[in-house]
């Protein structure tokens, strides 16, 4: 497969994912807003953990729910606002029609217009119940368009690629939502273990699409420890980092047609030592390290096998 395609598709899924993780992002907060004491929210730390509130405070200043919101969400100059990644999103499918299917074509077009709309729209963003429903909905579109993606298209070095892309990044958004909440969002020590702790664990598991497995699985309390060990460990849960890495690691050994468990390059080397500490680390020793400092070594790892792929499938070879 040219590299220009496998780039595209891998970058079409991936910003994909990233629009529907953005969607959650803020959902947490706002959802926060319904159900938490006057004060019991704080936005900054959404911008602070994307790496761009220098960027915001520059532009906007003061981090309120509609500043943060119109910047993550329809900001058509901010590269990975909703808006933004649905358009690279967009020129993606466009630049591969000849490979992917008629129906994620239409699938992308469609998502990308809605979001066009909602921007457009003089109302939205005074109706939090809309701006809800929204996220919603981006939420819904980014599944359709996996589902499709799954249904329509061949399953070969193509949708492996695809399958990285938006696997890489459902992990890293995962890690970082954790983080959020962990490290910065909670207001003060003393509202640990208060009730508006619990809310915010579980308005941060059903960001994740999580609360509802969380509990299926036995969990009768909503305690810190479970609820990480949950979206950072478990094997069989497809939002943990744990089952997003593992599956990556698989659909890039069926592209370079290695072994699991070979490390023939740096991507597989490094992909693999990340699945193996992750099949064998404790949610204990996790806690020992420190969540927030095992959670930002996370990130840099997975930045590091983006890297990797990018040069060894998609970098040009440097003239001679």
């Amino acid at each position: 497969m040219l590299s220009r395609v496998a780039n595209s598709i891998y970058w079409l899924t991936r910003s994909v994912e990233r629009a529907e993780n953005v969607a959650r992002f803020v959902e947490v907060n706002l959802n926060l807003l319904l159900d938490a004491p006057s004060g019991g929210t704080q936005w900054e730390p959404i911008v602070l953990t994307t790496g761009d509130l220098p960027l915001f405070q520059k532009r906007y200043g003061k981090a309120t729910g509609g500043s943060v919101t119109q910047f993550l969400a329809f900001d058509e100059d901010y590269a990975n606002s909703i808006l933004s990644c649905l358009r690279s999103a967009r020129e993606n499918a466009r630049s591969v029609r000849e490979v992917i299917s008629s129906e994620m074509w239409q699938q992308v077009n469609s998502f990308y217009l809605m979001v066009v709309e909602a921007a457009q729209s003089n109302t939205l963003m005074n109706d939090i119940s809309a701006v809800l429903r929204f996220f919603e909905e981006v939420k819904l579109q980014s599944h359709l368009f996996s589902g499709v993606m799954d249904a329509t298209m061949t399953h070969n070095e193509g949708w492996h690629f695809g399958q990285i892309g938006r696997l890489i990044e459902r992990a890293d958004k995962t890690a970082r939502i954790l983080d959020v909440k962990y490290y910065i969002l909670l207001p003060s020590v003393k509202d640990v273990g208060s009730s508006l702790d619990e809310l915010q664990w579980i308005a941060l598991l059903k960001s994740a699409s999580a609360y509802e497995m969380y509990r299926k699985q036995g969990q009768h309390r909503i305690s810190p420890k479970g609820v990480a060990e949950f979206l950072i460990l478990d094997r069989e849960f497809p939002r943990s980092v744990r089952s997003c890495v593992l599956e990556a690691e698989r659909s890039l050994h069926h592209i370079t047609g290695t072994p699991i468990g070979s490390g023939r390059i740096s991507v597989e080397r490094s992909l693999g030592r990340l699945r193996a500490d992750l099949d064998y680390i404790t949610i204990d020793e996790i806690v020992n390290v420190g969540l927030h400092q095992f959670l930002e070594s996370l990130q840099s790892r997975m930045n590091d096998v983006g890297d990797k792929i990018f040069e060894t499938f998609f970098a040009l070879e440097p003239a001679a």
